[in-house]
This record gives structure tokens, C-alpha cells and sequence, in this order.
């Protein structure tokens, strides 16, 4: 897995990001503009476009929308966002979605993801795209020590963070205990378990925790887990960064 790193030490992208009224945030990028305005729980602020980017939106999502668009330049877009951002001439000014409760999470079918301080937001938004194509009810994250709604988190998300529920929860050992009172069974995934594998959890409703970049699971998110799995690695690389690890997991919890 990667380095680890701090809610304080966040990536360049995450670090740099553009300033937004409070309570709003900047979207950017074709697919997360787009799902966001195709979202009807999206609150929508502002919409910029390059004419490109305008041109790019509309193959995905036919206008007119929710909000009008206002015409820019790119290099506006770059003041606006920052240089290192990778736009695609799209930005989008909304209000954070509201997180969902546990219990509508467990009403659903599908394997819910428990991250344990993973804290890079690419990383997050990374694994929000897998549990999306994979059919995951949700993704839970740790109230501190992971990072904020972004909209680095979003692109790299792909458009899932407006269709995939994402939870913060206060304790994540306390999380655990509430899935496993559900009958959720809850694999901790670290290289020390036994191989992982989907059909011996045919039966079973289930919950893949995942640790922080690096430092794997905390100690009592571990004990606090059902089981620990991990994943048949072949050759000279030792371990998957945790986006990575979540998509391989997810794939093998499919063949149940």
C-alpha cells in the first residue's frame, strides 16, 4: 500500500483546492460534473463551462439542467481551481450531499466497505468507482482522519459519489459491532489472513474493512473484525495500495 498520510497532509490536489463558499464545494471533471447534475438530492450553485467542456457534457447528459451554465475560459477555470487541476473545462459549485443513515444502508443488498483511516481522497473516491461497478450498498468512512467531500475525491469517484451512499461514522470498532448485530459478517483484509476467497461467504451477508495507506488495519479495528482475509499476491510486489486491494477483494467477493 502507499504511504501513509494525515487528513493535515493531504495530496497536492487535496491540499491546493479551490476555495468555495462555506458549506459549498467545487466539482470538476466530465463525469463527476455530470452525474452531479444529474443527481436530483445535488443542490447546484454554480455551473462553468468552457465551451468544450460544455460540448463534452452534453454527451453525457443531454441539457437543459438543473442550473444554467455560465461560458469561461479555460484559464479562468485554472484561476479559479488551481493550475494542477485537471478540469476537463467543467466546474460545478454545489452543496455536500447529505449522508445517509446506517439502517437505509443495511436495508439494501450488496457488500458494504468499511475504510479504517484511509485518508487520501483519490484513494476514497477510487474505491467508491469499484463498489459502484460492483454493486456495493455502501462505502463508511471514519468521521475524522479521512477527507472531506473534495472534488478531487469526486473525479477520481468517476461520477459513484452521487450514486454510491457514503457514510461517516464517529468509531469505526463501534461501526463494526453495529454491522455485525445486523448479521453482517465483517473481513478485515491484510496480508497475514488466510487467501480471500467469495464462494465461503455464499451464504452470508458481508462487510470488507479495509486499513489506512500503509499502516493497515488499527489493532482493535482488526480484533473487532469477523475474520482477516487477504489476497493471493504473485511475484516480486508485495502488497496492493489500497484502492487497488479494494477492487481485487471486491471482484472476488462477486464470484459468491
Amino acid at each position: 500500500m502507499s504511504a501513509p498520510s494525515h487528513r493535515h497532509r493531504e495530496p497536492d490536489a487535496a491540499r491546493h483546492a479551490p476555495d468555495a463558499p462555506k458549506g459549498t464545494v467545487w466539482l470538476y471533471g466530465h463525469h463527476a460534473v455530470a452525474a452531479a447534475l444529474a443527481n436530483p438530492n445535488r443542490r447546484l450553485r454554480r455551473l462553468l463551462l468552457t465551451e468544450e467542456g460544455e460540448a463534452a457534457i452534453g454527451k453525457h447528459l443531454p441539457p437543459p439542467w438543473a442550473v444554467s451554465p455560465e461560458r469561461v475560459d479555460r484559464g479562468r477555470l485554472d484561476t479559479l481551481l488551481g493550475r494542477d487541476i485537471v478540469h476537463q473545462g467543467a466546474a460545478l459549485l454545489a452543496d455536500p450531499l447529505a449522508p445517509p443513515s446506517l439502517q437505509s444502508v443495511l436495508e439494501k443488498p450488496g457488500v458494504i466497505i468499511v475504510l479504517d483511516q484511509v485518508t487520501d481522497p483519490r484513494n476514497v473516491g477510487a474505491i467508491m468507482r469499484s463498489a459502484a461497478a460492483f454493486g456495493a450498498a455502501a462505502v463508511i468512512t471514519q468521521d475524522r482522519n479521512a477527507p472531506e467531500e473534495t472534488g478531487g475525491l469526486a473525479k477520481a469517484a468517476s461520477g459513484a459519489l452521487e450514486t454510491m451512499p457514503l457514510l461517516r461514522a464517529v468509531n469505526i470498532a463501534r461501526t463494526i459491532i453495529a454491522l455485525k448485530a445486523a448479521n453482517v459478517w465483517c473481513i478485515g483484509l491484510d496480508a497475514a489472513g488466510e487467501p480471500l476467497s467469495g464462494p465461503a461467504f455464499a451464504d452470508r451477508r458481508v462487510a470488507l474493512v479495509l486499513g489506512a495507506e500503509g499502516e493497515g488495519l488499527r489493532r482493535l479495528t482488526r480484533e473487532t473484525c469477523d475474520v482477516i482475509a487477504g489476497l493471493t499476491i504473485k511475484g516480486a510486489v508485495e502488497s496492493l495500495n489500497v484502492s487497488a486491494a479494494a477492487s481485487v477483494a471486491l471482484y472476488e467477493l462477486a464470484r459468491r
